[in-house]
Parts: structure tokens; C-alpha cells; sequence
């Protein structure tokens, strides 16, 4: 039978209306209601209520677990909440069904008690909600508190095949997980997907030429795996002078060796473009690679984003050049630069890492308008370099329409530019970092980000 509203679905705890939230589950909940009425993004509006708040370090660790974990398992929770209620979560209350998702993943994901668990949110119900819902919430949590995780999974899934299975268990739409089964051998298709759900840490990135890598580990930080660049770091990267300062800053190790490969590709001396540039991370690695007679320009449509690709490169005494323009309408002449990258818009299915909410808010029907808008883009690209110059061509997905499909269609449509072979472009220590002559990363290979490029040389 459907549980219903108010008391009638159980009686709450006597306590429920004596005792307030504690502040990091508030947090957590008053952050999830953004993201998910709101369409905030999770780890923004985190740093915004932690900085607000001033949690203490354990209750903001707690509550930055509360709030991504159940982030990234949305899907399967409210599986999970549809199956202990006996009603479709869109009859809830949209509060209410927040509140059980934070309630599931404390039972399901965490090593708080079952009777913690319960009794905190049903605290955080009557605060936030009201009364009125303290017992459809109590009594939702402990029907969802009689299975573990796997055991869920397996109610959930009788009778489906290996990848819906996979696709609950793991907390992915079935549709990427399709989309990750079409590129990956079946043996990593589960450590891919896993994976994702794995904290991705902290990276920084040195601007070149303006601190190094020593400087990061001398306050504390361990080098990174692969590029010269990186450092990984546990804390508030704000903690440290170089990334306060502007010469260094995060980026995930995968966007710094896809940008640098490009200035390891020969090319004739003349300046480069950043085509996509926003927020600017690539941009501010690219400066420092430049050479003097090399000036970068870099191009984003959006001046929101374009303002933080300022304030990237703010620490070099001469800048590049940031333009507010459309990449697919340039405002440059053709074959203007020996060097081009375009960091295209693209799903983000190579960053679920770091964006927890994004792989519930991507549909399918996504994938084909990003795909011409990237078609487009790299002929910008292509057009706007000049005989023997390069062009880089980077998503952070591993979609086959958003990465080896645009190259390919490309390819077929002129004549005037080759591949360039991506094996030497990587590091010796990247090992199976690429798939034919393109440059393919994996968190569950190399604990990078799912970049994706491909280096184009136009000729004469």
C-alpha cells in the first residue's frame, strides 16, 4: 500500500518537533533544494553556504559528503524512495523528496546509525517542511532502511539485463552507460562507472613561468602523476600564495595534458587562440607555454565565463587578449594563428567526478545538438589556422559523437588538413592514453578526468 502523507505513514519520533537540525544537514538540504529546483550547480553552491556558515571541519566534511553523494546517486535513490513509498517521487512534495534522498544516502552510503539517520531527518523534515510531513518521511526511511545498498539493487533490477543492473548499482542514466559500453572494452566497463563515483581529489596546475611545481610542494602538496604542471593538494587551494595570487590554480592532470600537448605539436611561430576559453584553465596554461613572439588570444561566447578567464590570467604581466565572441562567427580574419584550441561545449560525461548532479541533468537528446555545434566549431577552428599550423580539438566526454565522430566528419569534408599522430604528444608515463591517433583519458585508468583529443595540422 502507498504510504500517505503527514503522520498517517508512521508515527515520527517523540523528539521530531523538540530538537533543531544539526547545521550540516540543513546545509546539505538547503543546498540540494538549489540544485535541484533551482538548477544550481553542487560544488558552487557548496562553497558558498560553507563559506556563509562557517561549519566547523567536520560538520562541512560531512555536509560536502551529504551533498554530493546524494548528488551523484539521485537516480537510484529515488528509485529506491518510489519503491519504499509505493508512489511515483513525482507525487512528493519536491522538499519532501529531498529529503529523502538525503535520507537514503545516510542508510545506504554512510556509517551513521539507522536510528540517526532517521531521527536527523525527520528533525531536518519538521524544521524545514513542517510537521505535517514528519511521519510520511519516518516511515519512508526505515522501509528503506530494511535493505543495504545491494540489497536494493538486486529488488530493484529483477528480471533486467547486465547494464540496467549496472546503471542502478552505479548511479549512471542507462543511456551513458550505453554510451560508455560503445568505447570501452566490456572488462572496464564496471571500473569505469565506479569510477565515477570516486572522490577525484584536488589538482592544481603551476602557470608556466610564473611558479613551478616545487614551490606547491614545498607548502605540502605531492606532485602530480603525469604533467610537469601538477600538484595535488588536500586543503583550501585558497590556502596557498600561488593560487590566491593567480600563478596557479585547479585543473584536473587530463585538461592539463591535452592543452599542453598542443605546444609540443610543431608548428610555425605566429600567434594562438583559445576558441572556447571559458572559465579559462587551459587559457592560463597556454599563456605560459606561449613564447614571446607567440600572443595568445582567447575567445568565449559567454561574458560571465569570459570575466573568469580574466581573472585566470590576471597574474601575467602582459595578458592575453580575452574577447567576448562566438566561436562559430569569429571576429577574426581566416588563418590568422599557427595554433588553435577548441575546448568545444560538450556533455561533461568525462567529469561526473566532479560534477555530481550533471549526469541526471544530461538527456540523450543532448548529444546531437552538441555534436553539430562541435562540427562547427572545429571548422572555425581549422579555418583560422595557417598553413603548417596546428589545431587541438578537446572535450571532456569520451562520447563517440562528441569526440572521434566530429574528427571523422571533419576529416570527410576537406581536404586540407591531416592528423597529427597524439602518441608522442603525451607523456612515456601516460599509458593507454590513446585510442588509434587520438588522445583518450580515463578515471578509472589514468585518474584523470575522460579527456578526449584530437591534433589536426592544416596544410599549405
Amino acid at each position: 500500500m502507498p504510504l500517505r502523507g503527514g503522520s498517517e505513514g508512521g508515527r515520527p519520533p517523540s523528539h521530531a518537533t523538540s530538537r533543531s537540525p544539526d547545521r550540516a544537514r540543513r546545509l546539505a538540504f538547503d543546498a540540494l533544494r538549489r540544485v535541484s529546483s533551482d538548477g544550481a550547480y553542487a560544488n558552487l553552491v557548496l562553497a558558498e553556504l560553507l563559506d556563509a556558515r562557517r561549519l566547523p571541519a567536520r560538520d562541512a566534511a560531512f555536509a560536502t559528503e551529504l551533498l554530493a553523494g546524494t548528488c551523484r546517486a539521485l537516480g537510484t535513490y529515488d528509485l529506491v524512495v518510489a519503491a519504499a513509498s509505493g508512489r511515483p517521487t513525482t507525487s512528493l512534495q519536491p522538499a519532501v523528496l529531498d529529503l529523502l534522498r538525503l535520507g537514503c544516502h545516510q542508510l545506504l552510503a554512510t556509517r551513521v546509525p539507522v536510528h540517526a539517520a532517521v531521527a536527523a531527518t525527520v528533525d531536518l523534515a519538521a524544521a524545514t517542511v513542517g510537521r505535517r510531513v514528519t511521519g510520511l518521511v519516518n516511515a519512508v526511511l526505515r522501509r528503506v532502511a530494511e535493505h543495504d545498498l545491494a540489497g536494493w539493487v538486486d529488488r530493484l533490477t529483477a528480471g533486467a539485463d547486465e547494464r540496467d543492473r549496472l546503471a542502478v548499482a552505479t548511479a549512471h542514466p542507462r543511456w551513458v552507460v550505453d554510451a560508455f559500453a560503445d568505447v570501452l572494452p566490456e572488462m572496464e566497463l564496471a571500473a569505469a562507472l565506479h569510477a565515477d563515483n570516486a572522490y577525484a581529489g584536488v589538482t592544481l596546475a603551476v602557470r608556466p613561468g610564473l611558479a613551478d611545481v616545487g614551490e606547491l610542494t614545498g607548502a605540502g602538496a605531492e606532485p602530480g602523476r603525469y604533467s610537469p604542471y601538477a600538484a595535488r593538494w588536500t586543503g583550501n587551494p585558497a590556502d596557498l600564495p600561488a593560487v590566491r595570487e593567480g600563478r596557479a590554480g585547479v585543473q584536473d592532470e587530463g585538461s592539463q595534458l591535452v592543452a599542453a600537448a598542443l605546444a609540443r605539436v610543431g608548428a610555425p611561430v605566429g600567434p594562438w587562440l583559445d576558441l572556447c576559453a571559458g572559465p579559462g584553465g587551459k587559457t592560463a596554461l597556454l599563456a605560459g607555454l606561449a613564447g614571446p613572439e607567440e600572443p595568445l588570444v582567447a575567445a568565449e561566447v559567454a561574458p560571465h565565463r569570459a570575466l573568469l578567464v580574466r581573472q585566470a590570467v590576471r597574474a601575467y604581466p602582459s595578458s592575453p587578449a580575452v574577447l567576448v565572441a562566438d566561436g562559430t562567427r569569429p571576429a577574426w580574419r581566416p588563418a590568422a594563428y599557427a595554433r588553435v584550441l577548441v575546448d568545444a561545449p560538450c556533455t561533461g560525461l568525462g567529469a561526473l567526478r566532479r560534477r555530481p548532479e550533471s549526469r541526471w541533468r544530461r538527456q540523450p537528446t543532448d548529444v546531437e545538438p552538441l555534436h553539430r555545434l562541435q562540427v562547427a566549431l572545429l571548422a572555425t577552428a581549422i579555418d583560422s589556422t595557417a598553413a603548417g599550423g596546428v589545431v587541438g580539438y578537446v572535450t571532456c566526454s569520451p562520447h563517440r559523437r562528441e569526440t572521434v565522430d566530429v574528427v571523422a566528419e571533419t576529416l570527410a569534408g576537406r581536404d586540407d588538413v591531416t592528423v597529427v599522430p597524439a602518441d608522442r604528444l603525451l607523456p612515456a608515463s601516460v599509458e593507454d592514453g590513446t585510442i588509434g591517433d587520438f588522445v583518450q583519458l580515463w578515471p578509472h585508468r589514468h585518474g584523470t578526468d575522460a579527456m578526449f583529443a584530437a591534433y589536426l595540422r592544416r596544410r599549405g
